[in-house]
């Protein structure tokens, strides 16, 4: 009796371990080309511990997390992000269109288990009609939008630009959301450093698209990476090499390049094709590109792929090779006529760009700002009288770059900074070169940035707004004419977003900048003090 009772149990415990093996997932994956990087997202991934960035362990009819797209040269570009796959789930994401009263999948394609998104592109794409669009996944995952129509229609067209996307603040942004979309732009830019997880792109990515999908689910959206996107604190690219610091200053890409790749893939992909389509190196390849938006053309470039990183290439003049604080020291020592910062193929595509007279507004889209438009850097005590990470250096790089934009008859728009500004560029004098908008951080609890001058002083043509406004010297010898900015004590932390308004009959630019906390839609809310101006081009 008791060996048949010691058999019948063996037997139900063999029972018991072939179905549990049934319902755990097989144990084949692809093997990312990295090692310590993007753990959460790639190899057995669901042996990992939950993150405090994101629950990768979705219910499986949410695994495709959000769609973000362009149209642009009838052509729609439409990616799909998907959470991470099990080994047994289909890697087919497909795509069904709304048309003549009646859904029909019209693509089907696999996606990259490095990064999980794929890109659909179709081309001969009617811009004159809105579409709804579903991307889906398996039996139950879907995500609805609508591909919008080309406004050529519109008299102004709008734009809201945002940037920093600091993991100080986990929660959803909400605020945002019902702000822009009570605005309605035309096109949304996130100007970089949507990810501040170094090492996990694809969990803070995903982050980023559960907090803002509902801003780009029925619009189009520009995303450009930053440093922090791809793993570095400041981003001196050089076309690519290989960085041999993990501060990057010798200039290139610390991390592995196959994760630098899969970042831009995974942000950049639905962009309009690149300018230029061969890989630099280690097959890292550039996006820089152009996007029509009914009557305002921008052009999207990258200002730190191609930049010369300082260590061993100037003289060090602190304790960092980045950092300047003397300010006694000359600065056409560092102004070397070898240094880039844009470099000759972005000049040739923005002559190229700036020439092309189809449409009446044009403005450039980038991470930074060009010039060095900050006194104190993360805290009040630490004042810089130059950065390196800005792209006010190398001077030659920047004043041609101006020089570009200000021929195209273009604005600038950007980010990175952590601090609001409107700045007039001058090149060989004040107020020659255009007009800039550095749009605030989405969180500003992080490396928060100042404007004041060390002498408290007004610069001259100042406003009666702010004290510290008017025509100053920057740390490189660069000249700016600053109107408007928002230090930290400003409202909400002077977190927020920008909004840029183009009046294509006046040939008017209107920038505006609202507090993360004001609610757009009341009659009372208020921008930030020297918010909105308008100006003539």
């Amino acid at each position: 009796m008791k060996k048949r009772i010691k058999i019948i149990f063996s037997l139900s415990l063999l029972s018991i371990l072939l179905i549990s093996a049934c319902d755990s997932p097989k144990q084949e994956y692809l093997k990312a080309p990295f090692s310590q990087l993007d753990t959460l997202a790639t190899n057995d991934w669901w042996n990992r511990k939950t993150s405090k960035i994101i629950d990768m362990k979705v219910p499986r009819d949410e695994v495709l997390a959000f769609g973000i797209y362009t149209t642009s040269n009838q052509t729609l570009k439409l990616s799909a992000q998907l959470f991470p796959l099990y080994p047994e789930e289909t890697r087919t994401v497909r795509l069904a269109l709304y048309q003549n009263d009646q859904w029909e999948e019209v693509k089907a394609q696999e996606v990259n288990e490095i990064g999980w998104s794929t890109t659909f592109r179709i081309e001969n794409w009617d811009m004159s009609q809105s579409v709804k669009y579903r991307l889906l996944h398996g039996d139950k995952a879907s995500f609805e939008g609508v591909i919008r129509k080309d406004p050529l229609d519109k008299k102004e067209i709008s734009l809201a630009a945002l940037s920093c996307n600091s993991n100080k603040d986990r929660g959803l942004r909400e605020k945002y959301v019902k702000n822009i979309n009570a605005l309605d732009p035309d096109l949304v830019f996130f100007a970089g450093d949507q990810s501040y997880d170094h090492k996990e792109h694809t969990a803070a990515w995903l982050k980023f698209g559960l907090q803002f999908r509902e801003v780009f689910r029925d619009r189009p959206c520009v995303t450009i990476p930053d440093d922090h996107d791809i793993g570095q604190g400041n981003l001196w690219g050089e076309g690519g090499k290989k960085s041999l610091r993990n501060d990057g200053n010798d200039g290139g890409y610390f991390f592995h390049p196959e994760y630098v790749k899969m970042v831009e893939r995974a942000q950049t992909s639905h962009l309009p094709d690149a300018y230029h389509q061969t890989p630099l190196e280690q097959g890292i390849k550039a996006y820089f590109t152009s996007l029509k938006i009914g009557g305002v053309d921008f052009a999207i470039i990258e200002d730190r792929k191609f930049k010369s990183g300082p260590n061993g290439k100037i003289p060090q003049q602190g304790p960092r090779a980045d950092h300047i604080n003397d300010p006694a020291y000359d600065p056409e020592t560092i102004n070397l006529p070898e240094l880039v910062l844009l470099g000759d193929l972005q000049h040739q595509f923005l002559e190229e760009w700036g020439s092309d007279k189809n449409t009446e507004m044009k403005a450039v889209l980038s991470a930074t700002g060009f010039c060095g438009g900050a006194h104190l850097h993360g805290r009040e005590s630490n004042r810089l009288h130059a950065d390196l990470d800005s792209n006010g250096w190398p001077q030659h790089g920047r004043n041609k770059a101006l020089s570009l934009i200000q021929k195209a008859g273009a604005v600038h728009i950007a980010g990175d900074q952590h601090l609001p500004t409107i700045i007039h560029h001058g090149i060989e004098a004040f107020e020659d070169g255009p007009w800039a908008f550095v749009v605030p951080a989405i969180v500003n609890n992080y490396y928060s940035r100042w404007w004041w001058p060390e002498d408290e002083m007004p610069g001259e043509n100042n406003n009666d707004i702010l004290p510290w406004t008017g025509r100053y010297i920057d740390g490189f010898k660069n000249k700016i004419t600053m109107h408007a900015y928002a230090n930290p004590d400003s409202e909400s932390n002077a977190a927020g977003f920008g909004f840029i308004r183009f009046n294509i009959e006046k040939n008017e630019v209107t920038f505006e900048c609202w507090p993360r906390n004001v609610d757009v839609t009341q009659p009372e809310a208020k921008q930030f003090t020297g918010w909105p101006l308008t100006i003539k081009l």
